[in-house]
């Protein structure tokens, strides 16, 4: 799989990324068991192995179990450490932390940063991120503060490079302001059942900024996948239909499946788009990643947008 660089960064990744979001099998970790983390830990090294060389996390995937799963893959490959990019986040507060009352919530404070920092080290059992991101915009967050928590990390040398995740522009726009380093990801959700970043301004951001964009949900959690249908009920359905059979009739023509296609959509965009797949299932992880092979025309990708939107261009 070919690689790309991330925004103004050093750091190379394939194509097509890896999501830790299911690796634990659960979003519940009092729920995980050692079977699931098995299993997980099976999905890992089998995108390895086809090729996925960023591997997305969060702390807050599983409470901390998908980290945990995702060390447990590397100490089974030796060498795999030094083939990767190993991304994670930080930034969300779940309820009834660190006190019962406290609200479900986001912090970027320097001090909860650096803590969540040294936390997903552990539990990844490495010394060093890749690329660290802020997971969710931290309404009460002072882009000074957040600023010196990166320099810190970067200067004590547990984080390589910076990004942020779900911000709109001017957020980005915002904490670059404050930031030494440059932010070299958005981690936000495009998909052609949300493809609402290619006219509100954060494609053309990313590429204005030589910022990259990683997608997540690029299959809208499945409902892009081959075999899914549209309920009679959905009030969308006539559109969402629409969008399905355009899917279908491209791939009829270019001998590939209906998510094929759907990340084909992402990849031919120039503001060279990362798709997160998060599949544990090995086969449908190298038929995702078999998209790379496919370019889309551009009259084959507009047909697409058009049929997502349900509007014709103006």
């Amino acid at each position: 799989m070919n690689t790309i660089p991330l925004g103004r960064s050093s750091l190379q990744s394939s194509a097509i990324a890896y999501g830790g979001w299911r690796l634990a099998g659960t979003y519940e970790g009092a729920q995980v068991t050692p079977e699931r983390e098995a299993h997980g830990c099976a999905a890992v090294i089998a995108a390895f192995e086809a090729g996925c060389r960023l591997f997305d996390l969060a702390d807050i995937y599983a409470d901390g179990a998908a980290e945990r799963i995702f060390g447990e893959a590397l100490r089974h490959v030796p060498g795999m450490r030094e083939q990767i990019v190993l991304a994670t986040k930080c930034g969300i507060r779940k309820s009834g932390q660190p006190e019962p009352h406290s609200p479900y919530r986001y912090d970027f404070s320097k001090d909860y940063i650096l803590q969540c920092c040294d936390e997903s080290l552990a539990r990844m059992g490495v010394e060093t991120i890749d690329l660290y991101m802020l997971h969710r915009p931290d309404f009460l967050g002072d882009p000074a503060e957040v600023a010196a928590a990166f320099q810190t990390l970067k200067d004590q040398g547990k984080v390589r490079e910076f990004g942020v995740s779900n911000f709109r522009p001017s957020q980005v726009a915002m904490l670059q302001a404050h930031c030494p380093m440059p932010l070299v990801v958005n981690q936000i959700e495009i998909s052609l059942s949300q493809p609402a970043a290619v006219h509100d301004g954060s494609l053309d951001y990313c590429l204005a900024n030589t910022l990259t964009p990683l997608a997540w949900s690029p299959l809208a959690g499945g409902r892009l996948a081959p075999g899914a249908t549209v309920s009679m009920q959905d009030p969308e359905h006539a559109r969402k239909q629409k969008l399905y059979d355009v899917l279908d009739q491209i791939g009829r023509e270019r001998g590939a499946n209906r998510s094929q296609i759907a990340l084909a959509w992402l990849l031919r965009h120039p503001a060279r788009i990362v798709p997160i797949i998060g599949t544990t299932i090995p086969e449908r992880i190298h038929e995702a990643i078999a998209a790379t092979t496919i370019e889309l025309t551009r009259e084959e990708w507009y047909r697409l947008y058009v049929a997502a939107t349900g509007q014709k261009l103006p």
